[in-house]
């Protein structure tokens, strides 16, 4: 496993973090047994950053972490988590959600604690004057914290001046090579290595898009220049390229991904990307730009829907009606989403309330595009067969 150095405090870092937000599950809830697996098989190979946050997996994620960290793995890796600032309604709310999250983690001290998905220099100013930010001071004094950043979803603009806003320790972005000049990009990464603050990135495969279901052209392009990498491992290797970034987050759900990732980072060095291999980016990136329509990264952050809707599900069909023109995808959207379920979870359901809109990083206008994948997926054919399955399944 390749390690970094954390410019600010010197820690080494693997440069491939476990994301805690893709465990396996089973039954609708964490599969606990193969997720400490992973975590102990991680940490046996060398990952020593774990990414958390008071919300995943349901507020789960955390407690399974914890759980998977006794028996002296804790000592043996850092911990990062966040403070959601939209559940942050006072300073005693935002003491009260950090105490869960050392109750959870079985800890007395976090390593790296970040504010949650900060959008605009407006949400860290709001905190910033509820005194959330001396508090977080006071405990980094105390050694309950021991590194101060945020995560951030939003535009260029705004991650400048929330960078330059606070003496910060680590700031976390979304970058992949689609996102290179969308949310922070590649400038506002390069800025925050002049400010001398480490790089944390996420959604490195995009939420799986730019592993699953790829266009047969972009497998082409790839497979013509390296036949033995997987579109995944172009795609981590196109980040570890950057020396800018002190790790990549993946978020795991399964034994054979947590295997690959670290055989990945065991030889991903920076600048290590040939000119040959750097214009199959460009070819790939044109291809894919031409064809998606909504830049959903499955997040999950606008769910769940008081309407019953499966936004991300939504997205996911109608972006793949463009990207691999599968023609039985009108058919996988209803049955995925929920034709014969008792409580199905289609784009039309939407009843245009909002909410969902305030929690997306990528500032999608969501009850827009429903809108959009309802009228292009949801056909009056459709429609009429399922009407006509669910009544003779008696489905109400």
């Amino acid at each position: 496993m390749l390690t970094r150095i954390n410019q600010k405090n010197g820690e080494e870092l693997s440069i491939l973090g476990f994301g805690c937000m893709r465990f396996p599950t089973r039954a609708g809830g964490i599969d606990e047994s193969r997720a400490i697996g992973m975590i102990h098989n991680a940490i046996e190979k060398g990952v020593n950053y774990f990414d958390t946050a008071y919300i995943y997996h349901g507020g789960k994620s955390e407690s399974l972490l914890g759980k998977a960290l006794v028996g002296g793995y804790r000592e043996r890796v850092k911990i990062a988590t966040k403070l959601p600032p939209f559940m942050v309604k006072n300073l005693d709310s935002a003491k009260k959600i950090f105490n869960t999250q050392l109750e959870r983690l079985q800890t007395d001290y976090i390593d790296y604690y970040l504010l949650h998905m900060l959008t605009d220099k407006a949400g860290f100013d709001r905190l910033s004057d509820m005194g959330v930010l001396a508090w977080i001071e006071e405990l980094k004094a105390k050694g309950t914290i021991k590194n101060i950043g945020f995560s951030f979803h939003g535009a260029k603009s705004d991650f400048e001046q929330i960078l330059r806003a606070y003496p910060w320790e680590f700031c976390q972005i979304q970058y992949n090579y689609m996102d290179e000049n969308n949310q922070a990009t590649k400038d506002g990464l390069i800025l925050a290595n002049e400010l001398g603050i480490p790089v944390i990135v996420m959604e490195p495969l995009r939420g799986g898009k730019l592993v699953t279901n790829l266009p047969e052209d972009v497998k082409k392009a790839f497979a013509e220049c390296n036949r033995d990498r997987s579109p995944a491992e172009w795609a981590l290797r196109w980040i570890w390229n950057h020396p800018q970034v002190n790790v990549v987050l993946s978020g795991m759900s399964d034994e054979a991904q947590v295997e690959d990732n670290i055989r990945i980072a065991s030889d991903s060095h920076a600048n290590s990307l040939s000119s040959e291999e750097l214009g199959v980016f460009d070819n790939v990136k044109r291809i894919l730009h031409e064809r998606t329509k909504i830049p959903c990264t499955a997040c999950g952050y606008c769910m769940p829907c008081p309407a019953g809707v499966d936004i991300p599900g939504c997205f996911s069909h109608y972006n793949d009606k463009y990207l691999i023109r599968d023609k039985g995808i009108r058919f996988q959207y209803y049955r995925n989403l929920g034709a014969v379920a008792a409580q199905p979870s289609y784009a039309s359901q939407c009843k245009d309330c909002g909410k969902c809109e305030s929690h997306c990083p990528q500032k999608i206008s969501i009850r827009a595009e429903l809108k959009t994948v309802s009228k292009e997926m949801e056909s009056i054919l459709y429609k009429a067969g399922i009407a006509i399955a669910r009544k003779v399944m008696r489905i109400k």
